[in-house]
């Protein structure tokens, strides 16, 4: 399901957040698309990846999500840019734009 998440896309990863209201308990999902600059574990069950993007207020925000979370709802790939390495970590101080093709919606 999630073999096909590579450094490089850029995802839509939509999580599930739970909120507390006055009237009890709220479910809601959330989508936070940026670039995904690593990936750890392979297939393992504790399989994670970072995803980057930067804010309204040109401040980079960087999370890590667990494949099989029950918490991440899916990941949905928007596009892949070319990318010659495995971790991107350069791209926090990388200011140009990365070459990028479209991915098929499967």
């Amino acid at each position: 399901m999630h073999d096909s998440i590579k450094p490089g896309m850029t995802v839509k990863v939509h999580e599930k957040i739970k909120e507390q209201t006055e009237k009890g308990e709220k479910e809601r999902v959330q989508i936070f698309e940026g670039i995904v600059i690593a990936r750890h574990g392979r297939n393992e069950p504790q399989a994670t990846i970072t995803v980057r993007k930067i804010g309204a207020d040109g401040v980079g925000v960087e999370k890590i999500y667990p494949l099989r979370a029950p918490a991440v709802v899916k990941i949905e790939p928007v596009r892949q840019a070319k990318v010659s390495r495995a971790k991107l970590y350069f791209l926090r101080d990388y200011k140009k734009r990365l070459k990028e093709t479209p991915v098929a919606s499967t």
